[in-house]
């Protein structure tokens, strides 16, 4: 709309219908020199920070204003703005509701295609597409199908059941379970359809842990979770994962007494009762001195 409307006619037509153009009097009927009322356009020519708007929108015979002009903005916004129903209603004042039902009246037009897209870390986004020409974008040319003004909700999945227990370790430690996170993170490297997210990640690192803690490594505990794995493709790997964590968890180390600690040697001393010599303690009595004198050890 920042150009001059081209659907008007050109100046000589104007001309050759001077009189007879329905919406304008003639001379003895205004009385005076000037036209009849209506628009006048005074433009200028945009150089910079301008979008150019379809006359098949801001004309758009079926279209509410308020869909027309949030067309007309989203068009003007660069990619990646958020034009999502929260972020439009803080940005004026019309409302949740009523910018809600404008955005479904630009979908059931063409304007605009919600399309719901996984990103390379697994989530689900919906993603909004502008069309500034419906139907131009798309494999086919014709006009855009037209869509009912209020779609009906589609029925909701079932929730997903949760993931099976892992074993819990015996003592926490955030050194084994940083340990753990990093190797379900790696385990896409080794098989691409282990691809976890954060929250079953979160899940998974203390059976990790557990297995940690009975003298496995981080190399073996890989090999338990990736080996002959089905060759079919896994629906949800987290599950299979939390299965192996729980079925395979070998058993605990064999107990192992501590260590005596070392015998303490000592240099030779001059025992305070006989001074003999003798390895003990400086200013000690050797063994025949304590066992004859006990009092005085």
């Amino acid at each position: 709309m920042d150009t001059q409307n081209p659907s008007a006619p050109p100046r000589a037509q104007s001309r050759l219908a001077d009189n007879k153009h329905p919406n304008r009097r003639g001379h003895s009927e205004s009385g005076g020199g000037g036209g009849g009322g209506g628009l006048i356009h005074d433009h200028t020519r945009h150089t910079t920070r301008f979008t150019v708007i379809g006359n098949h929108l801001a004309q758009h015979p079926e279209l509410s204003l308020l869909a027309i002009g949030l067309a007309t903005h989203i068009q003007s916004l660069p990619p990646s703005a958020r034009v999502d129903i929260k972020s439009l209603a803080a940005r004026f004042t019309e409302g949740a509701t009523r910018i809600a039902a404008a955005l479904r009246e630009l979908e059931a037009h063409g304007y605009l295609r919600r399309e719901r897209v996984r990103t390379p870390a697994g989530r689900i986004v919906t993603r909004t597409v502008s069309c500034n020409q419906p139907g131009r974008g798309r494999a086919d040319t014709g006009p855009a199908p037209a869509r009912p003004a209020h779609p009906a909700r589609p029925a909701r999945k079932p929730p997903r059941k949760p993931l099976p227990a892992v074993p819990q370790p015996s003592s926490p430690s955030p050194t084994l379970l940083q340990t753990a996170t990093d190797l379900l993170a790696g385990l896409r490297r080794t098989d691409p359809r282990l691809l976890l997210s954060a929250c079953d990640t979160d899940h998974l690192a203390p059976g990790v842990v557990a297995w940690l803690e009975r003298d496995l490594g981080p190399t073996a505990v890989r090999h338990a979770l990736t080996a002959d794995l089905p060759p079919e493709d896994l629906r949800r790997p987290a599950a299979l994962l939390a299965h192996r964590l729980a079925a395979q968890l070998p058993p605990p180390p064999p107990f192992r007494p501590p260590a005596a600690p070392p015998a303490v040697e000592y240099p030779m001393t001059n025992c305070d009762g006989c001074d003999r010599g003798f390895r003990g303690p400086e200013g000690s009595r050797c063994r025949d001195c304590r066992v004859s004198a006990p009092a005085l050890v």
